[in-house]
């Protein structure tokens, strides 16, 4: 039975050690295992590609998908010059402790053609509001030249709370005409705060979700 783990939907994946210890990297001469990329919530398979012992460490430590690249002769880390990063949600070790299947959260085409995945299949994403959780979690790590939402978090809580005060404002102006274009932007434009305030507060959408489930339920 494969062995999983998650972590919790953050950019520093929590490796169960039962998988990291369990992985045979002896089992073949170079060293290298096949490690099968999984999207998280659609479960297209994007790509293939091959792990050393330093290429999962770094996977482990980043919570970007990283190979080592047998062509280029060192460790590669997917989307480290185009920015299309495979955003790690789970590790599972098959049953011969020598292949990983690894869910993740592509930020962008996933093949080098442009296409979402290396056999040239569309990837239909039905959760962007979740997979736009993740981009935030892994843009607020960056640094304050690369990334607003780095920036935000930089200037603290009582910057980011004001900042959704202020987008709900604009989209109560927004709402008493009749300009359909900026009302929808102005609503993206709060919906985009509130996720970064639930961030910076320890939370995610979802835990909203169980507030309004329960009072539903009663």
């Amino acid at each position: 039975m494969a062995q999983k783990s998650s972590n919790r939907h953050s950019g520093h994946p929590l490796v169960d050690r039962g998988v990291q210890a369990g992985i045979n990297f002896k089992k073949y001469a170079d060293g290298l295992v096949p490690a099968i990329i999984q999207d998280h919530d659609t479960y297209k398979v994007l790509m293939l590609g091959f792990m050393n012992e330093d290429a999962f460490k770094q996977t482990e430590e980043t919570g970007k998908v990283t190979f080592y690249s047998r062509s280029k002769k060192r460790l590669w880390t997917k989307g480290e010059e185009s920015g299309n990063f495979l955003v790690v949600r789970s590790v599972a070790l098959d049953c011969d402790s020598d292949t990983l299947l690894i869910k993740a959260h592509p930020m962008g085409p996933t093949c080098h053609t442009g296409a979402d995945t290396c056999w040239s299949e569309r990837n239909h994403k039905e959760d962007f509001i979740y997979y736009l959780e993740d981009i935030i979690n892994l843009r607020k790590q960056a640094t304050v030249e690369e990334s607003y939402v780095a920036r935000l978090f930089a200037k603290g809580m009582n910057k980011i709370a004001q900042k959704v005060g202020e987008e709900a404002v604009e989209l109560v102006i927004e709402a008493k005409d009749n300009n359909e274009e900026l009302f929808l932007n102005e609503s993206a434009d709060l919906l985009f705060h509130y996720l970064i305030l639930l961030n910076a507060k320890g939370y995610k959408l979802q835990d909203v979700i169980e507030v309004l489930k329960k009072r539903h339920s009663k």
